[in-house]
Formats: C-alpha cells, sequence, structure tokens
C-alpha cells in the first residue's frame, strides 16, 4: 500500500489524472502544492536556527561547510557551495559540495552512485575531513546510501553533522545529529523529488548558508559588504556600498576602494578612522570581521545606520 513507502514515494490523489490536465491546470496544481512547502519550511525553524549555528561556530573556527548528496540533493548542495564564494567573498574551500558519483553527475544521472557508501568515504578522505567540519546530508528520502555513510564517517571524525530528509522516521536521523525534516507530502509526480522536496532543499540551505554568513560578519544591515567585485556589476555595487555606508560621494568610494584592493569594508573603515588599508583590516579582525563592531571602535562620525 502506498501508505508503507516513504512520504516522498507515494502517490498524490490530486494528480492521479496529471496526464489528463490542460497546461494551465498543471500550472495551477502545481502553484497550490509549491505554497505547501513555505509552511513545511516554518515548522522546522527551530532545527534549521540549530543548524545555522553549529555551522557558523565550525565555520568560526576554520572548519569547513560540507554538503554530500546524490542527484537532485546532490546538484542543490553543489549549487549552494558555488554561489558562497561570489556572494560573500568566502575562499572556495569554506563551503564543498559533493555528489554521488563526482562532477559529471551534475549534468547526468550516473548509475548506481548514490547506493555507493564506500564511495561517500572516499569522496571525504579526499577532502581530508577533520573534526572541525561540519558534513550536511541531503537525502529527501532519508535512507540514500551514500549519504547515510557520509554522515557516519563524518560521526566517526567528532565532525559535526546534520541531516535534511522530507520524511519522517528516516535512516539518516538515526545517525545525524541535528535533523531536518521538512513534510512536504508526495510530489504530483510520484517520486520526483526535484519538486516539492527539492524546493524546501533548496530553502533550507539558503537559510543554512547566509545564517551563517551573516554570523561571520559577511554583511552589514542587509547589504553584502564581503563581496567579492569580479566583473563590472560587482564593482559598481562595490562603490555604492562604500559610498552609501561610509556617506562619501562616489568618486570618494572609488579611491578608497582602489587603495585598499576592493575590499568593501576595509575601504569603510579607511575612511570611519582615518587610517591605513593595513589599520582598517586589523581593526575589522579585531572584531571578528563584523563591519559594525568595527565602526563602534572608530572615533570619526558616520551618518545614522539606515540598515
Amino acid at each position: 500500500m502506498t501508505r508503507d513507502l516513504p512520504l516522498t514515494e507515494r502517490d498524490h490523489p490530486d494528480s492521479q489524472q496529471l496526464d489528463s490536465l490542460s497546461p494551465l491546470a498543471i500550472v495551477r496544481l502545481m502553484n497550490r502544492q509549491d505554497r505547501l512547502v513555505v509552511d513545511a519550511v516554518e515548522r522546522v525553524a527551530d532545527a534549521i536556527a540549530e543548524s545555522i549555528s553549529i555551522v557558523t561556530e565550525r565555520l568560526r573556527c576554520s572548519g569547513r561547510l560540507i554538503y554530500c548528496g546524490a542527484g537532485t540533493s546532490g546538484r542543490l548542495g553543489v549549487l549552494d557551495a558555488s554561489e558562497c564564494p561570489p556572494t560573500f567573498s568566502s575562499p572556495p574551500e569554506m563551503v564543498v559540495g559533493v555528489i554521488a558519483g563526482g562532477r559529471s553527475a551534475l549534468t547526468r544521472a550516473i548509475e548506481g552512485a548514490e547506493d555507493d557508501a564506500e564511495a561517500a568515504i572516499a569522496d571525504l578522505q579526499s577532502l581530508g575531513l577533520t573534526a572541525r567540519d561540519v558534513v550536511v546530508g541531503i537525502a529527501t528520502s532519508g535512507s540514500t546510501p551514500y549519504v547515510v555513510s557520509a554522515i557516519q564517517y563524518a560521526n566517526s571524525f567528532g565532525a559535526a553533522t546534520i541531516g535534511i530528509a522530507c520524511t519522517e522516521g528516516a535512516m539518516l536521523e538515526q545517525h545525524a545529529r541535528c535533523m531536518i525534516c521538512p513534510l512536504v507530502g508526495p510530489e504530483i509526480l510520484s517520486g520526483s523529488t526535484r519538486l516539492k522536496a527539492g524546493t524546501a532543499t533548496k530553502m533550507i540551505l539558503n537559510m543554512i548558508s547566509t545564517g551563517a554568513m551573516v554570523g561571520l560578519g559577511k554583511t552589514y544591515g542587509n547589504r553584502m559588504v564581503d563581496l567579492k567585485p569580479s566583473n563590472a556589476k560587482l564593482k559598481r555595487r562595490s562603490i555604492r556600498l562604500v559610498s552609501d555606508i561610509a556617506g562619501v560621494d562616489t568618486e570618494t568610494a572609488t579611491t578608497l576602494l582602489e587603495e585598499c584592493g576592493g575590499e568593501v569594508k576595509t575601504a569603510i573603515v579607511m575612511h570611519a578612522a582615518s587610517c591605513s588599508p593595513e589599520n582598517a583590516r586589523e581593526t575589522l579582525a579585531a572584531s571578528d570581521g563584523q563591519l559594525r563592531r568595527a565602526l563602534n571602535t572608530c572615533s570619526s562620525g558616520l551618518p545614522p545606520d539606515r540598515s
């Protein structure tokens, strides 16, 4: 019976005639179902917040955030990891995405990859896993052998472990020290967890990585002050940030950024403290990278914070 199946594998009663629906009816059905995802994620807010605290602590102690998954889950982990360096200027090795089957699995299915428990161990060994790291196992079914094996191996190293699944009573719950289970219900296309389960997973990963980076001082208010100005758009944004936060004109902001190699936080502290780039970096380091805290140590006045 369908009730004996994991929640992610069950038939959805509202989509049993899916192949007979018009395009508009499919869109409306999917849209109704997608609204359920937000509520499902809200119900696990405490577990997500706990995960953010764990990840922030590990990153602050030079650990890494390592996502492990297979198929869609693995791709979502790799995606979130790849977006951290351009958004937060984090080193590429700080947040790492590991997918069963390796890089080729990003664009095509690798037969048997999700069932290869030994490969998970080998993949983590190749990263030089340490007790400072945190491993997030992503498996919507909660039972993917590759992911369960990765979490077990991480536990043996003393690394922190977090599990993400979209069903209850999953094997992953027996091993992950912090578990996040947004119950989004069956998919309208039975077993296609790239739908609601994938959306919930993406939301949760967004929250974990963003929350951790905020905790590390990568933001000032709601602004990305640790961005890497690697293209014209980001260079313009850097100038706007310095101009807005420091209260200077565009020309002055541009000069400040040129003097410190494009480092937004350094440029702002340079202006606030009327100091050199080196002294500004020291001030930031003493403030754990938190721009707000660094500015509180500066004697020169800034315009009221509008964040």
